[in-house]
């Protein structure tokens, strides 16, 4: 009842908004049961192990192109060096083999990283039986190099990626037979969670399917199945004969670890453990310990492995917090700066203001003094009335010119008596 007429017992709550938060709840409510991630991280590795066996197939068909192609040139190379990288890196660099000589010899040795074989890859290079190329033909052969070297390279970088998305997806399967086996595995069985749900003897025949049902009985069938994927594994390829399914069993069994909020490889160390001495049984007829007692001391070391990463999460959440609260310390320092420095600006202004006001009255004071002076009479006995600046200056401006008019007529007056 409550459920049903809860749109009219709270207030502002419709029954539309209602029903999208029940639908919400129950949706995170499955999620939560179920384990289930909606980014479904597993594809990113089903992706990866793709891309990481379709690089493998063109860098060595790339790699066979090169070699035919630049083997017209130097044919000894090829028998001299046998990895293709090395190889492409090899032809970028020597280019045309008559221009060789012992000056780089040095880098010959950093690529192959071995003397002997640079000095031989020298001296074949002076006795080769190959047809000379022209530098066009070089230039080709160099720039598809480079692309080869390129993805080479890259290829590199991917399986690294993989490596670090295993350890934090899946870190007791990669644990227990590798990061690029179990990503096959993920691959194979479409996602972590089909690959959790399969009993041992499916996961045992992943990847050799094809040849299970192509034999039907006895050691035929057994030996098919030593080159499925588990056989990849290297301490499974140890054991022989009948050895091998029982040993795929036994690391098929328990691939996963139960889920925990800290990922950690402790139930797949564990279980690598087992095959071990699962497989040492069978050589040398050593019992193996029970699983219950494994399980048990892995629960042990996983509770202490996941308290020591909490504890370590924990201390980098403090240095974390303490730096963020140094930081709005700072900020708030810096704030409080800023804002003393603009109250003292603005008390600095009208400070200013008023010297400024002060110095424009002294200077009007200083000029009406200059006038009333300049309004008195002047006492030159000659003059009583009180005459202004400029008139005063026009007055004797015109006594200038008056006096060089009567020297003028005084020097006419004299040239005739002179003469």
């Amino acid at each position: 009842g409550i459920r049903l007429h809860f749109h009219a017992l709270v207030k502002g709550l419709t029954a539309q908004s209602a029903s999208k938060a029940q639908l919400g709840l129950g949706h995170s409510y499955s999620r939560a049961k179920v384990k289930f991630n909606v980014n479904r991280v597993d594809n990113m590795i089903i992706q990866s192990i793709s891309l990481l066996d379709q690089l493998d197939k063109d860098i060595n068909t790339f790699s066979m192109r090169v070699r035919e192609w630049y083997g017209y040139h130097f044919p000894e190379l090829i028998k001299i060096v046998s990895e293709n990288y090395t190889y492409c890196r090899l032809a970028k660099f020597i280019g045309n083999r008559k221009e060789l000589s012992e000056e780089s010899l040095e880098g010959l040795e950093e690529i192959v990283m071995d003397s002997a074989k640079a000095q031989a890859i020298l001296e074949a290079s002076r006795s080769s039986m190959g047809m000379d190329i022209s530098p066009l033909d070089l230039i080709n052969i160099e720039s598809f190099s480079s692309r080869v070297i390129s993805l080479s390279e890259y290829r590199k970088g991917l399986q690294e990626y993989l490596r670090s998305k295993m350890s934090q997806v899946a870190p007791s399967l990669s644990a227990l037979i590798g990061e690029v086996v179990g990503a096959r595995l993920i691959s194979h069985a479409g996602s972590l969670t089909n690959l959790a749900k399969y009993p041992a003897s499916t996961v045992q025949i992943l990847g050799a399917e094809k040849a299970l049902f192509r034999y039907r009985c006895g050691v035929v069938a057994v030996m098919a199945v030593s080159h499925c994927v588990n056989g990849e594994d290297s301490g499974l390829s140890r054991a022989g004969g009948r050895a091998v399914g029982r040993a795929g069993q036994a690391g098929g069994a328990e691939p996963l670890s139960p889920p925990t909020e800290v990922p950690t490889s402790v139930f797949g160390d564990k279980l690598r453990e087992q095959v071990e001495e699962r497989l040492a049984f069978y050589e040398t007829g050593e019992p193996p310990r029970k699983n219950l007692e494994v399980m048990k001391e892995a629960v042990v070391e996983a509770s202490e492995a996941v308290a020591e990463v909490k504890r370590k999460q924990e201390k980098k959440e403090k240095k974390k917090k303490k730096r963020e609260k140094r930081r709005l310390e700072a900020l708030a320092a810096a704030a409080e700066e800023n804002a003393v420095l603009e109250m003292e600006e603005n008390d600095t202004e009208p400070k200013k203001k008023k010297k400024k006001k002060k110095k424009e009255q002294e200077l009007e004071a200083e000029s009406e003094q200059e006038l009333e002076a300049a309004s008195e009479p002047e006492e030159n006995g000659l003059e009583d009335e009180a005459v202004p600046k400029k008139k005063r200056k026009l007055v004797v401006e015109a006594d200038q010119e008056e006096e060089k008019k009567k020297k003028k007529k005084k020097k006419k007056a004299r040239d005739p008596e002179e003469d």
